[in-house]
């Protein structure tokens, strides 16, 4: 009959035993940890206010310039990990560019994503096509994409900036060049992606649909993503963990915005309180207006307008808006990632 073994050593002679694997860099299984039943991550709910955000932002740009930083960036960080980073695969960072500065030209193997938060204008040049920004406009840096951003307003420009630069740096697959000159030649047209891309379901039939799996729509409007939650929450209710929420999509595949990241928009109505669900995919979340809490692992996360938090991968969350006009939340998750390599699960409590 088979059975499991039982074999009793002693302690001396097992500690002597560990002693010769460790100076031959080498550790026993059986004592390095136990199996883990499910996720646990090292990352914990967190929350950054506007309210300090925004005059670090400022000091920041008094003190360095863009002469002085590659970014004018402010990377939050999570409590809970070693690194600079929101969450354990995507940062969540402030970038700043003011009134006459440029940020120069660079691409990198990490994808990137924009969330403009404060504006008159500005724009962004993605492989020499002029991109606007305004206030809640989502705007993508895919992989390898040379970009540079330029404010040439009069007043301060500010976003979020989205990357998946922990994974890649964990993957060692990172890569980084700058352009040859500060800023790239622009070619002709206004926002020339939304003009071949950016009305649903067509595209110019005279060109080869790109072979990039990112999109080729780098900019995705709120005043068309606002319409649409308008619409949909007219007709319907809505997820009941999420509310009334659309992905910002290729409009070629109908996939995620980038092949690590995707991207969300959500309307809470007022009044509305979510049901509570975890998946496999950590979240980083931008108030783009609306006050009200998330409810994070049994952790109370209070947010209003512009408010940054992050919801670690397998940790309950519901959604509450306490205000009396609708909130609307930008999420951003390395879903992708996880649904790519069969690992993505979603579960609601009970």
């Amino acid at each position: 009959m088979l059975q499991r073994s039982n074999i009793v050593s002693s302690e001396e002679e097992l500690q002597d035993f560990y002693a010769q694997l460790q100076a031959q860099h080498v550790t026993p299984a059986w004592i390095s940890g136990g199996v883990s039943v499910e996720p646990r991550s090292t990352a914990v709910p967190a929350v950054w206010h506007w309210c300090d955000l925004r005059p670090q932002a400022m000091r920041a740009a008094e003190l360095v310039g863009t002469e002085q930083a590659e970014r004018r960036v402010l990377r939050l960080h999570n409590p809970g990990l070693p690194g600079a980073s929101a969450s354990n695969t995507l940062v969540a960072n402030i970038q700043i560019v003011m009134p006459g500065e440029v940020a120069r030209a660079h691409r990198h193997s990490p994808s990137a994503l924009r969330l403009i938060i404060e504006g008159q204008g500005g724009y962004t040049v993605v492989n020499g096509d002029r991109i606007p920004m305004e206030p809640g406009d989502l705007v993508l840096t895919p992989k390898w994409t040379w970009h540079d951003h330029a404010n040439d307003t009069n007043a301060p420009m500010i976003w979020l900036d989205g990357l998946d630069t922990p994974l890649v740096r964990m993957l060692e697959a990172g890569f980084y060049e700058q352009y040859e000159e500060e800023t790239q030649p622009v070619g002709a047209g206004t926002d020339p992606s939304s003009a071949k891309y950016g009305v649903g379901g067509l595209r110019p039939a005279w060109e080869t649909a790109p072979a990039a799996r990112y999109s080729p729509l780098w900019h995705y409007p709120l005043s068309q993503a606002r319409a649409a939650l308008e619409r949909l929450a007219a007709e319907t209710t809505g997820s009941p963990f999420d509310g009334v929420i659309l992905e910002y999509t290729n409009p070629l595949t109908g996939g995620p915005t980038m092949p690590t990241i995707a991207c969300y928009i959500q309307m809470l109505r007022p009044g509305e309180h979510t049901q509570a669900h975890r998946h496999v995919c950590c979240t980083n979340y931008h108030v783009i207006e609306g006050s009200g809490y998330s409810l994070v692992g049994g952790q109370q996360l209070a947010w209003e307008d512009k408010d940054v938090f992050t919801v670690p991968t397998w940790t309950f969350h519901e959604h509450v808006n306490t205000g009396n006009r609708p909130a609307f939340l930008f999420s951003f998750t390395d879903a992708p990632v996880m649904k790519a390599l069969d690992l993505y699960r979603e579960e609601a409590t009970e």
